[in-house]
């Protein structure tokens, strides 16, 4: 079992090694003092809280600690683990590049290649290619029931929905098919929906604020989250296992972490308001995530000049929903309505 900071990695060649992949985005409220001690005050509260979780003994079930370089914050993570606290696990960083031509694909295959070396020394296999192929295409099944998912909302609230989808952070692709599968025959007629609203953001925790927003009469019509929509990766084309898993983490939607360009954020996000019906954009950012804070003022301005109204909210993931927060979504929702 492999730990899994965030954004982008590649799930087919941790599955390929009987390694399973369980995702840690922060997680939401613990005690963050240990990590605290070990970083800098303005570091993000998904690093602070992960490197407090791990030192509390909360990843001791994990064999592997994999650390994207997703922005500095995680990138300054890695180095920690490797060069200080040195966990038990053995610690992959994975360095992504900021861009999707040929020569960030061939950057990033060399990445993958060096990622399938350390796991083969770690774990004393060497899955050929066609075990590589079936990996990344058991993962393509359960992306396209994932995207699937994201198109037919149906007749679940916006919490539940959320739950389902979240799920692909944990469970081995092949339970997330049989979930998507029994979901997807389920599903009727689209219940009546709230105030369309497109969300934004890192990760919408604590899960509570969904609810509050249902409750506030709104309803997420579609989203930019980094753990949600930012992952809709499409399959790939490549008999090349390792070009094909390069091509489908570069092929995702806008994002800053990838170096995309704002103004392919800001068409994506019109894009999807335009879609959902949306009439408005809330950005839920986490404190000090410079990704997104670097792209939000011109991302505001932009949907502005084009007649969407938006608000941003900021939270720490070691506190719950404040009722500020709450009052700021009720009043939004009712300015938009």
């Amino acid at each position: 079992m492999a730990a899994v900071l965030p954004i982008h990695y590649p799930r087919s060649l941790l599955r390929a090694f009987n390694v399973l992949p369980i995702e840690v985005w922060g997680p939401p409220q613990i005690d963050a003092g240990l990590g605290a001690a070990h970083l800098q005050a303005y570091v993000c509260s998904i690093v602070r809280n992960a490197l407090a979780f791990l030192l509390s003994g909360g990843l001791e079930v994990t064999d592997l600690i994999v650390v994207p370089h997703a922005c500095d914050s995680l990138q300054g993570l890695g180095s920690i683990l490797i060069d200080f606290i040195q966990p038990r696990q053995d610690v992959l960083p994975l360095y992504l590049p900021r861009g999707n031509g040929e020569r960030h694909i061939g950057y990033l295959i060399d990445e993958l290649r060096a990622m399938y070396e350390r796991l083969s020394k770690t774990t004393q296999r060497a899955p050929g290619d066609d075990e590589l192929m079936a990996s990344i295409q058991r993962e393509e099944t359960a992306d396209e029931f994932l995207a699937e998912l994201h198109q037919q909302r149906g007749k679940l609230t916006t919490y539940d929905f959320y739950r389902l989808i979240r799920a692909r952070e944990y469970l081995p692709a092949e339970g997330f098919i049989e979930l998507a599968q029994d979901i997807l025959k389920q599903q009727g007629a689209s219940r009546t929906a709230g105030i369309p609203i497109v969300f934004s953001g890192i990760v919408p925790e604590p899960m509570s604020l969904l609810q509050s927003i249902t409750e506030a009469g709104g309803e997420v019509v579609a989203d930019d989250l980094a753990c949600c929509g930012r992952r809709l990766y499409p399959p790939g084309t490549s008999k090349d296992p390792f070009r094909r898993m390069a091509e489908r983490l570069l092929g995702v939607p806008p994002d800053p972490t990838l170096g995309s360009p704002i103004s392919a954020r800001l068409e994506h996000l019109l894009g999807m308001v335009k879609k959902g019906e949306a009439k408005g954009v809330v950005f839920y950012s986490v404190k000090f995530c410079e990704p997104e804070l670097f792209d939000l003022p011109m991302l505001r301005d932009g949907l502005q000049e084009a007649g969407v109204p938006s608000l941003t909210i900021e939270v720490d993931l070691s506190d719950p929903l404040s009722h500020q927060a709450r009052t700021r979504i009720e009043a939004f929702l009712e300015m938009i309505a």
